[in-house]
């Protein structure tokens, strides 16, 4: 099943999207609630239900009006909250040799995450950008799940079942705003708080049982065969694989929950797959070719990122029509 959140005017409504049609689930079943952060609150009961409103839509059982005047925004448009994991080991392995470092020996103990600005949440469409963010504009293809029930110090082997569904992330960052506060060991904060970019839907784990593979070895919890790919301007620049994740969702998720709470409507994303963004791969690049011209993503460039199973993630970079700058309030 693909849960969708849209606008229709100004009101905010939950959906179900089958064969490219969208039908609002509150229509369909009035037990359903009518937007995502209420539907996931009471997603044990909620889910069956919509479920069923999905099998009986794709077996004509049931014919409702489509949506068609809408907007589509972020599947989950109002998170709990929003963490973002380091779970492929490649892109952390490339980027720290990108810049001198040996492997942190630490990685492969346990997974981290941080958390980043849940109120800062777009969908597909136009992302408005200040002027410093345009200083090395990076996307990152990521994959996020949301929460769909309350735990607390919940194990890996059980963590699966805490999954709502899956969809697209964008963990956009300004890496030169992100680099000069990292300098001084906090951060990302505001490299990365402008926007991070979730949709189009949220798709149900029963929609993945056909890409199941083998979980690697060592690791406790579901992985995912979903070739993961991103275009600018529609030529290719990063190409990953889900199944490559080195920390699962589900020890990821053991590590959120540890002495703490997390709630229905969390989201999680897992980190940036191997090349899958612009500072791997220009650090890369400048390595192997002294003459290598580094890309970063500048106003009017079309980003798409495609995962097999989840869709396509479509945005249009828009620089905001200010002057105010942060960076040049730098004391000198």
């Amino acid at each position: 099943m693909k849960l969708v959140s849209y606008k229709t005017k100004n009101s905010e409504h939950l959906g179900v999207f089958v064969n490219g049609r969208i039908y609002n689930l509150n229509a369909c079943d009035h037990q359903i609630p009518d937007d995502m952060n209420s539907f996931l609150k009471n997603a044990e009961t909620a889910m069956e239900r919509a479920l069923a409103v999905d099998a009986n839509i794709k077996s004509a059982a049931l014919s409702p009006k489509e949506e068609t005047f809408y907007e589509l925004v972020a599947p989950v448009p109002h998170p709990a909250s929003c963490r973002d994991g380091y779970a492929f080991r490649q892109h952390v392995e490339t980027a720290r040799r990108n810049l001198g470092l040996d492997m942190n020996p630490e990685y492969d103990q346990f997974p981290v995450f941080y958390f980043t600005n849940h109120q800062a949440i777009d969908g597909p469409g136009d992302i408005t950008c200040m002027p410093d963010h345009l200083y090395g504009l990076d996307f990152e293809l990521e994959v996020a799940v949301a929460i769909g029930k309350k735990g607390k110090n919940i194990t890996a082997a059980e963590a699966d079942t805490y999954i709502a569904g899956f969809m697209i992330m964008n963990d956009l960052s300004a890496r030169v705003l992100q680099m000069e506060e990292m300098q001084s060991n906090l951060g990302p904060a505001k490299g990365k708080d402008f926007s991070t970019v979730l949709g189009p839907w949220l798709v149900t784990a029963d929609e993945l049982e056909e890409y199941r593979v083998a979980t690697k070895a060592g690791h406790t919890g579901n992985t995912y065969n979903l070739k993961m790919t991103c275009t600018v301007n529609g030529k290719q620049v990063s190409a990953g694989n889900m199944a490559d994740m080195d920390w699962t969702f589900a020890e990821i998720i053991e590590r959120c929950a540890y002495g703490t709470v997390i709630y229905p409507g969390d989201v999680i994303g897992s980190g940036t797959v191997g090349t899958g963004c612009f500072l791997e791969l220009n650090g890369t690049g400048r390595i192997n070719d002294p003459n290598y011209q580094q890309q970063w993503l500048k106003d009017g460039d079309l980003v798409e990122l495609e995962v097999t199973g989840l869709g396509i993630l479509s945005n249009t970079i828009r620089k905001a029509d200010s002057d105010f700058s942060i960076l040049a309030l730098k004391k000198q």
